[in-house]
């Protein structure tokens, strides 16, 4: 029996111990995120999100630069810790790299000037709908990922190394790859604390 949605969001976890065997082929792995991102809802319809997806030594590339952006500002006697965080997102078989286009929410504000203050939210909230689904989608494919935040830092570095357009705001980076390792256990707060039902 195939598994539900559900099944497969639960599936979902934060995997850091990443290596480089994929269970699919680059061009398969690719294929997938383009298509769920293509899909994923967006407000009026706008598909503002965006991604870089890099695979091998594009990959180890940009967890190298991000490396050497942090050294300049990690205190020193504390970098280690950095280092080997960087290292294990590079020990993965690719990345991908979450954009919102820009040009597209500032578009859509002079079209819409009645909703223009909504714009720059619903297109995060468009984005951060892209990263969920992507990394439910690789983990439906046996693929571990984790999603990090080093935006603006790398911004530069990324728009020059990788010809992003300047409209594409950095939002997250996917670090992904095989399973190195079994997830820890997950615990989960009072369900009463979280929600509430009236019927």
């Amino acid at each position: 029996m195939s598994k539900s949605f559900i099944d497969h969001v639960k599936t979902r976890r934060t995997q850091y111990a990443l290596n480089k065997d994929l269970p699919k082929s680059r061009e398969e792995v690719a294929a997938l995120i383009q298509d769920v991102i293509k899909h994923v809802p967006s407000s009026f319809n706008s598909q503002s999100s965006r991604a870089v997806i890099l695979f091998g030594e594009q990959s180890d590339k940009f967890w190298h630069l991000t490396k050497e952006i942090l050294r300049k500002i990690v205190p020193a006697d504390s970098f280690a810790s950095t280092e080997a965080k960087m290292d294990a997102f590079a020990a993965g078989a690719g990345t991908v790299l979450f954009f919102e286009d820009q040009d597209v929410v500032k578009s859509l504000q002079e079209k819409f000037p009645l909703y223009a203050e909504n714009f720059p939210v619903w297109s995060e909230q468009s984005g951060g709908m892209a990263q969920f689904a992507v990394w439910t989608v690789l983990a439906e494919h046996d693929i571990g990922a984790s999603l990090q935040h080093y935006a603006p830092l790398v911004d530069e570095a990324v728009q020059k190394e990788w010809n992003v357009p300047t409209s594409w705001k950095l939002r997250a980076q996917m670090p992904f790859g095989g399973h190195k390792a079994p997830f820890s256990e997950k615990t989960f707060m009072n369900d009463n604390d979280r929600f509430k039902v009236y019927a």
